[in-house]
């Protein structure tokens, strides 16, 4: 039986997932230097757009045969600039920094939190299962801040102190919410969608078009959603009647002794 190539045909196409993440980075860390600049909007944008570059450059690693151990790490440095460092900076000069050490450490903990979430995803993405993530990925927990950042233009009424307070306590729920053993959907499952095509495709341009309609007022509405999904499966799982896991040792013997 003739093997199956391990790697792409072209040796160059190694190199292009690693462009895809190198774009991501520098689009993270023009958003943080939009952020110094006070070009907050800009700065948000820059988080999305990371997110798209980070979302493709798995898919075509995985095309391409070419993803390597030094893509995924390097994937999840750029991740933690780009989905760490740019939404703690971009929340405290936005709005958290009234609250002075406090604004600080809530930031920081944005940060920590994103980067124990890496560390954990990288130590059992072999070993997971691949339906779920266990917390809030990191890039999900920024684009809701960042869609935050877009959103408030329709809360002009809302005075610049409730603003920071909202905004201070978002960013301390994603943070907690990242570390936490809630479970996401990943939407890595394609059976799905390979059992209905074409149902599947006219949920996706659906809720495309629907976003792009009102983009930064359903934009921060999705990822919500999305946030929120996690603790509403955590509620019903906890609603659900609990069976007695020390019942199935003893009926699986008890099945055993009556079929022979």
């Amino acid at each position: 039986m003739p093997t199956q190539p391990q790697g792409p045909k072209y040796k160059s196409l190694y190199v292009l997932p690693n462009l895809l993440t190198t774009a991501s980075l520098f689009v993270g860390f023009l958003g943080m230097l939009w952020s110094i600049q006070s070009k907050f909007e800009l700065a948000a944008l820059a988080i999305l757009i990371s997110c798209f570059f980070d979302g493709i450059d798995g898919k075509v690693a995985r095309l391409t045969r070419a993803s390597s151990e030094f893509g995924i790490q390097y994937d999840s440095l750029a991740d933690l600039v780009a989905f760490g460092v740019g939404p703690a900076l971009l929340i405290y000069l936005w709005h958290t920094h009234v609250f002075g050490r406090i604004g600080i450490m809530v930031s920081f903990l944005f940060l920590a939190c994103g980067a124990l979430r890496l560390a954990r995803f990288n130590l059992k993405a072999k070993t997971s299962s691949k339906k779920f993530f266990l917390g809030l990925p990191i890039p999900a927990a920024a684009c809701t801040l960042a869609t935050f950042v877009l959103f408030s233009t329709y809360l002009k009424d809302v005075s610049g102190l409730w603003m920071a307070r909202i905004s201070l306590g978002l960013t301390f729920l994603l943070a907690l919410t990242m570390v936490s053993n809630i479970k996401y959907a990943s939407f890595k499952d394609v059976e799905m969608a390979r059992a209905h095509p074409f149902t599947s495709t006219m949920l996706v341009i659906f809720l495309f078009a629907l976003i792009a309609s009102e983009p930064k007022f359903l934009g921060f509405i999705f990822f919500l959603l999305y946030v929120l999904s996690g603790y509403t499966y955590s509620l019903w799982r906890l609603c659900l009647p609990k069976t007695n896991l020390r019942e199935f040792p003893g009926n699986s013997r008890k099945n055993k002794i009556l079929s022979k």
